[in-house]
């Protein structure tokens, strides 16, 4: 029987690195959001891409892009003639609802019809 007490022993010593913490949230201006968008909407432009390159999540991007196409503010085809501007939404009690298109406000009754609405606001914006 050996002595296996006074045997040389080799021990491996395992390291892990720290489980990196969530970081906050980054609060992005408005202007750097329309500086962003408005790089996506030129002909050839890779959105993965320029999302990277700012240290941007491609799904963040994405969702502001999707979000000012949608508002109406921008539309693809005449994109790079457009300016893309958010608009900040206060919510407030009231029956009046107030709609604020460039320097155009627009007051309607919550009980408007939305075809009336859509009809006013696409009038609002040719102007």
């Amino acid at each position: 029987m050996s002595d296996s007490v006074n045997q040389p022993r080799t021990f491996e010593v395992l390291t892990a690195a720290p489980v990196r913490a969530r970081r906050k949230p980054r609060d992005w201006p408005d202007e750097e959001k329309e500086r962003l968008i408005a790089e996506t909407l030129l002909p050839g432009a890779n959105v993965s891409a320029i999302a990277r390159a700012e240290g941007l999540d491609p799904s963040q991007l994405y969702g502001w892009r999707r979000k000012a196409l949608s508002s109406g503010m921008v539309a693809l085809t005449e994109a790079a003639k457009e300016e893309v501007k958010f608009a900040r939404v206060e919510p407030v009690a009231s029956s009046t609802v107030e709609i604020v298109i460039g320097d155009v406000v627009v007051r309607v009754a919550g009980d408007i019809e939305s075809d009336h609405l859509a009809k006013i606001l696409r009038a609002v914006r040719k102007a």
